[in-house]
Formats: C-alpha cells, sequence, structure tokens
C-alpha cells in the first residue's frame, strides 16, 4: 500500500535494525485519513472472504480494526491486555509476549463477542515473530471461531511472523513489508499484487 509505505518514509522511525516506530501515526498518536485508507484496502483485500466479525488486539490495533470493520459492516472486538471488573466470565485467554515492550500479557476476550462458526478477520498494527497474531488467532479458534485471514499493517519481514502464521494455514496481508530496518533508512519488499 503507497499510502502507508510513504506514511512510513516521512514519518517513521527506525530506532534500531529491530525496531520501527511509528506513534505520529499508528500507535500513540492516529491518522484518522490513513486508518480509513487501511480499513478500505483492507475491506478489498477480504471482500470475498465472508467475515462475520474482526477481532483485534488493544490498543494499538483498534484504529485500523475499526475503519475495516466500517467498511464491511461488520462488529469487531478488542482483546484485553488487562482483566476489569467487567471482563471476567466466560472468557478465552492466551499469553502473548511483546518484542517491543519486553513482557509478556495475558490476554482476553469474551466468548460472547466471538461466537462458534462464526468467520473472522484478526488484525494486528504490527508482525514481527507473530506473537500477539498467534494470541489472536488462538482466541478466535477456543470460541469456537474460524479464522478466515489476518491484516497486518506493518509487517517486519526479516523476522519469523509471517513463516509461523502460513505455518498453520493462515491467510496473511500485511500492507506494508519490511525488509530491513537502517538507521536513516527503511526498505520495504517489493510486492506484485
Amino acid at each position: 500500500m503507497k499510502q502507508l509505505e510513504d506514511k512510513i518514509r516521512e514519518e517513521g522511525r527506525a530506532l534500531s535494525d529491530q525496531v520501527l516506530k511509528v506513534d505520529a501515526f499508528l500507535n500513540h498518536q492516529v491518522d484518522p485519513v490513513l486508518m480509513q485508507a487501511i480499513g478500505k484496502e483492507f475491506a478489498e483485500r477480504f471482500k470475498d472472504a465472508n467475515i462475520d466479525r474482526i477481532v483485534t488486539l488493544e490498543s494499538s490495533g483498534i484504529a485500523p480494526a475499526m475503519m475495516t470493520a466500517l467498511e464491511m459492516g461488520i462488529p469487531f472486538v478488542f482483546a484485553r491486555k488487562r482483566k476489569s471488573l467487567t471482563l471476567q466470565d466466560d472468557l478465552v485467554e492466551a499469553d502473548v509476549y511483546s518484542f517491543t515492550k519486553q513482557e509478556t500479557n495475558r490476554i482476553s476476550l469474551s466468548r460472547r463477542f466471538v461466537l462458534p462458526g462464526e468467520r473472522v478477520l484478526v488484525i494486528d498494527d504490527f508482525l514481527a515473530n507473530g506473537e500477539a497474531a498467534l494470541g489472536l488467532t488462538h482466541l478466535v479458534e477456543a470460541a469456537g471461531a474460524e479464522v478466515a485471514g489476518v491484516g497486518i499493517v506493518i509487517e517486519k519481514s526479516f523476522q519469523p511472523g509471517r513463516d509461523k502464521l502460513i505455518e498453520r494455514g493462515y491467510r496473511v496481508e500485511s500492507l506494508a513489508r519490511i525488509a530491513k530496518l537502517e538507521k536513516d533508512h527503511i526498505s520495504f519488499v517489493e510486492v506484485v499484487r
């Protein structure tokens, strides 16, 4: 997605050869025009997948998931990283390690909002080692639904996340695939669509 790649070039910062900072438009401040375009792109890519619902992880996945759900005319639900007083019963849970935050979170989703037999699209902001996306697929399947695909806003293709998801049979659509991060240069995988 050229618009997203241009935004990453303009406002993203490679903090190291492993970490990309995109807080100017995705995971702190949100660019709503870009999120709308992202939602349209995911809706187009998954238009024939008969999606019933979208699942994402709080908090950075919420904006792209909401815009995709709006474009598709379906509900979305986000898994929580911490339990609250209102999220206690009939949960599916998974442990997810965050490379960026260097911590493990137990993520939770109410079975009330992902129903058996539904076809679910998982949306996440980043794909690196695949832990968050795999955790979300676990929640969906534990609730009795089917993962119809995984949509990733930014993929770090030099890390193993994509391969892990594909090995498990998931369809993966990434809008921007980063080949390499260097201090003052971000290069992308050339993808022919």
